[in-house]
């Protein structure tokens, strides 16, 4: 939520601007956000939680980002709200955990999914030399630190998101996700916007890149021939390139380049600082995307989740009072942990 959230330092209100246009324009958006990925992230987490064991590494780490992007979905019917009303009543917390948990979800699945390419690295490329960190008990512990880490990091992101208020016809309107001041930008958000995007940007974006190029060169050798467990690692690698190009990657540029302007860093016309700005709504928009885009990894590279999916949209995996199918399912994924060859 770097940028986009309202603060100000002093106790006078400000003449209000006109964010409207804005609003109807993210409006819709933010909408079907909200609807495809609760729907898509409630399901992937009863598949993981209800018909697939937890066996399988990679698994762990799709869990883990499973939770992150249905935390951020939660959060925004306040956005939504927020955006048809133009007027922000919730009071300043929860406009601070409505802005640091949009950062919380976009630097967790930039980790969670770098992790996944670890993963897929280290089972191709050196399969004998680091085996050993392809437990679940590491899968665990790596986990627990990302998590340790972007909340870490939310907390000074939290502090300076705070709603402010202005007036309109001697009315108070509050409001939140707008504009910090220049002085908080130069003082307080530059340093934690170059930090997010070290940490929490380009060091997974470099994994993420330097795995997935060495596993194609390992994948595409003449001598190797394409087994069905190399095509799912590749349409992973592909679909997680597809969402880091997509989704965080204009926004984080955009992010850094307004940034700069902002602290004076770069020193633009006023017009194109407003560009900017608007660059930086509608890409942020495309960050959250994410929550949408990660069930796709979930589907097209694991078959027992596909599996599952499949049965669950024709209705055979659904408990019921007669219990038709259900021992089905649990015979087909539930007898015997989920092995590697599952992705």
């Amino acid at each position: 939520m770097l940028g986009m959230s309202a603060s100000n330092t002093s106790n006078t209100s400000q003449t209000c601007k006109d964010y409207t246009f804005n609003h109807h324009l993210l409006m819709p958006g933010y909408t079907v956000i909200f609807i495809t990925g609760l729907l898509l992230n409630v399901v992937a987490l009863w598949i993981f939680l209800r018909y697939l064991r937890l066996k399988s590494v990679v698994m762990i780490y799709m869990l883990n980002l499973a939770i992150s992007d249905l935390s951020f979905t939660l959060s925004l019917p306040l956005r939504l709200y927020y955006y048809s009303n133009h007027h922000w009543p919730f009071g300043s917390f929860l406009c601070q955990v409505s802005g640091s948990v949009f950062q919380i979800n976009m630097y967790g699945s930039c980790l969670f999914l770098m992790c996944v390419n670890l993963d897929r690295y280290i089972a191709i490329v050196h399969p004998l030399r680091w085996r050993h960190l392809r437990r679940p008990k590491v899968a665990k512990y790596l986990c627990f630190v990302v998590w340790v880490v972007i909340f870490m990091g939310s907390i000074p992101t939290a502090i300076v998101h705070k709603q402010n208020h202005c007036k309109v016809e001697n009315q108070t309107i509050y409001l939140c996700f707008e504009s910090f001041s220049d002085n908080i930008w130069q003082n307080n958000l530059f340093p934690l916007v170059i930090l997010a995007e070290i940490l929490g940007f380009l060091l997974p974006l470099s994994s993420v890149t330097y795995c997935s190029i060495r596993i194609f060169q390992e994948l595409c050798q003449p001598s190797q021939t394409k087994t069905l467990r190399q095509q799912k690692t590749i349409r992973l690698l592909l679909v997680n390139l597809v969402i880091f190009i997509i989704c965080f990657v204009p926004y984080n540029t955009t992010l850094a380049v307004y940034g700069m302007i902002k602290a004076r860093v770069m020193k633009v016309e006023e017009q194109t600082q407003a560009s900017v700005r608007q660059a930086l709504i509608i890409t942020m928009m495309l960050a959250s995307m994410n929550c949408m885009l990660d069930p796709l990894i979930y589907y097209f590279s694991t078959e027992g989740f596909r599996n599952t999916f499949k049965k669950l949209r024709r209705g055979q995996a659904w408990d019921s009072e007669i219990g038709t199918l259900k021992h089905q399912i649990v015979d087909i994924f539930l007898n015997g942990p989920i092995e590697d060859s599952e992705i």
